[in-house]
């Protein structure tokens, strides 16, 4: 089995994108699922965010207030980083233990959607292939206005606070133009899909598992060899 990331931009279709990956069968660790998981009341990163940044952050449930908390943090690089140090360790947990069920599983290839992929670059190695989901800026602005019901100066101050497109382009293996027709993005992500499925990169970590698997098998049985001869 081998790790896929895939990453995108606010508004670039990246989820779009993930669900026809999941309808085409594929295993799939979603972060922001994980994300919202982890900061669930009765768990350890919900606590620790309700003493960083009060109980103002919290719903009359006591759920995390996500609007409440991403406009505290989104001017604010400093809290920013620290809720990010509060969420990223559990995040990661999460993700490991997702990815080895897959793997348990016999996926030959697992696709982890990591938005900060490129920006934190913690998980970047490893990834057997890295998958970006572009679309150009004018089109990004234009969708991200529609869906939030924001001006154009609100949406370019978001778009602003990422790590641009184009840059992750460069940095990528895979791009996934989806700047014009959907059904064009779908066509992409099945082929990549089909791309990755006849890939025999998964070979060699699952062999070198079995291997493994074999001498430990082999062991036990001249440990009991040893320890009771009679048999």
């Amino acid at each position: 089995m081998f790790l896929v990331g895939l990453t995108g931009g606010i508004a670039s279709g990246k989820s779009s994108v993930l669900q026809v990956f999941q309808q085409l069968g594929c295993a799939v660790v979603d972060v922001d699922v994980i994300a919202r998981h982890v900061v669930q009341p009765g768990y350890p990163a919900h606590r620790r965010i309700v003493e960083a940044f009060g109980t103002e952050v919290l719903l009359e449930n006591g759920d995390i207030n996500r609007k409440v908390l991403g406009d505290l943090i989104f001017q604010q690089p400093d809290r920013r980083q620290l809720l990010n140090a509060i969420t990223h360790p559990e995040i990661r947990k999460e993700m490991m233990k997702e990815t080895f069920k897959y793997f348990l599983q016999g996926y030959r290839y697992v696709i982890l959607d990591i938005p900060l992929l490129f920006e934190t670059r913690k998980l970047l190695r490893y990834m057997k292939h890295t998958v970006v989901v572009y679309c150009d800026r004018d089109t990004q602005l234009a969708r991200l206005m529609k869906r939030n019901g924001l001006s154009l100066e609100d949406a370019e101050a978001r778009v602003q606070a990422q790590l641009p497109l184009k840059d992750k382009v460069r940095m990528a293996n895979h791009v996934l133009d989806n700047s014009g027709e959907w059904g064009d993005t779908r066509r992409q992500a099945i082929l990549l899909h089909m791309r990755l499925e006849q890939s025999l990169e998964y070979l060699p970590l699952r062999l070198s598992v079995l291997a493994g698997l074999a001498g430990i098998a082999s062991l036990f049985y001249l440990l009991a060899r040893y320890l009771l001869p009679s048999l």
